[in-house]
């Protein structure tokens, strides 16, 4: 049996419940949860935002761990080894996007959290395709944020080639914004960070952001015209896009992460004239989590977490619910 914690009904507090996973799969890892951390996902999840969750629901989709057993097809994984597992639970393996290595564009996915039971427990099973192995020197406490919001803002430098001469801007400084604000750093890009919040300024200096511009004086946001060729929306409120959007320099790029459940309202004129794109994309494939993950060892990068034990989860999720996290909470087991 696993042990987790679920809830039963929307937007319900969770309980300790258990469950039977069967027999394990041939091309299954089970993992011992040693640390998972929360996402906002996960608190749109619990409440039915998406209109996808079922009940009982356990939520966690950044779970960090080590291989407490396989399945006899499993050959690059070892029982022991520390692993983590995001979004994605496993693929179908033989689409197009699964075979031109776009695992996280797969139609037939399967998300860790979406009709099946997450992190948010002692053990969790996922296909070991969607399985990835952590280096050692990467401290598995904070490790966890890297698997949802790390590889989220890491995927569009691959997708798209940023260079590391572009500048960048960062909208939101928070789960997602300040390790966006580390990874373009190390990238060894021009990095701004635009913020409505004063407490943070200096907080995101001091994470790697060369300058910091405020979301609510208009005029310092005109005064940046013609000045980033990629802007990264870590939120999920609506803005003046059109102000952003003459912020960019020809060709350059709006992309959103964070998910703005509003539509967007877009002067289509400035589109065409400065030749902008408006973009999003989700997770990355495995082979992007590893290459993220070299990347992370390489240049020292780690989340700024906030710890609590697992049994204090319905807390944690009230303080992420708050908006005062700074910046990830991570559920500890051990």
């Amino acid at each position: 049996m696993i042990k987790a914690y679920a809830a039963h009904e929307a937007g319900g507090t969770l309980q300790p419940f258990e469950y039977d996973p069967g027999p394990l799969g041939m091309h299954e890892v089970e993992i011992a949860v040693e640390y998972c951390g929360i996402c906002h996902s996960d608190l749109s999840m619990l409440h039915n935002h998406w209109g996808i969750t079922h009940y009982p629901f356990v939520p966690g989709h950044e779970v960090v761990g080590t291989v407490a057993a396989k399945g006899e097809l499993v050959n690059h994984l070892q029982l022991g080894q520390r692993v983590g597992l995001g979004w994605h639970a496993g693929y179908c393996m033989t689409c197009h996007s699964c075979l031109s290595g776009d695992h996280n564009l797969c139609n037939d996915s399967e998300s860790t959290i979406v009709g099946r039971h997450g992190g948010f427990a002692d053990k969790v099973r996922a296909k070991a395709a969607s399985v990835v192995a952590i280096p050692d020197c990467i401290p598995a406490h904070s490790a966890g944020p890297l698997f949802c919001g790390g590889i989220t803002v890491f995927n569009p430098l691959l997708q798209f080639n940023i260079p590391s001469t572009a500048s960048v801007a960062v909208i939101g400084i928070g789960g997602l914004g300040h390790i966006a604000v580390q990874f373009l750093n190390a990238w060894g890009c021009q990095v701004t960070a635009f913020t409505s919040s004063d407490d943070k300024k200096k907080e995101a200096l001091a994470m790697g952001a060369h300058h910091v511009l405020d979301t609510r004086n208009p005029a310092e946001l005109r005064a940046a015209t013609n000045r980033f060729d990629l802007i990264l929306s870590t939120v999920n409120v609506p803005l003046d896009w059109n102000g952003y959007l003459a912020t960019l320099r020809p060709k350059g790029r709006l992309h959103f992460l964070g998910v703005t459940l509003e539509p967007l309202s877009l002067n289509v004129f400035s589109l065409i004239s400065g030749q902008y794109s408006v973009s999003g994309s989700p997770v990355g494939s495995p082979a992007n989590i590893r290459t993220m993950l070299e990347f992370v060892a390489r240049h020292r990068i780690e989340p700024i977490v906030e710890r609590f034990r697992f049994d204090q989860v319905n807390e944690a999720l009230a303080h992420l619910a708050s908006g005062k996290a700074k910046y990830r909470i991570v559920l500890t087991n051990r």
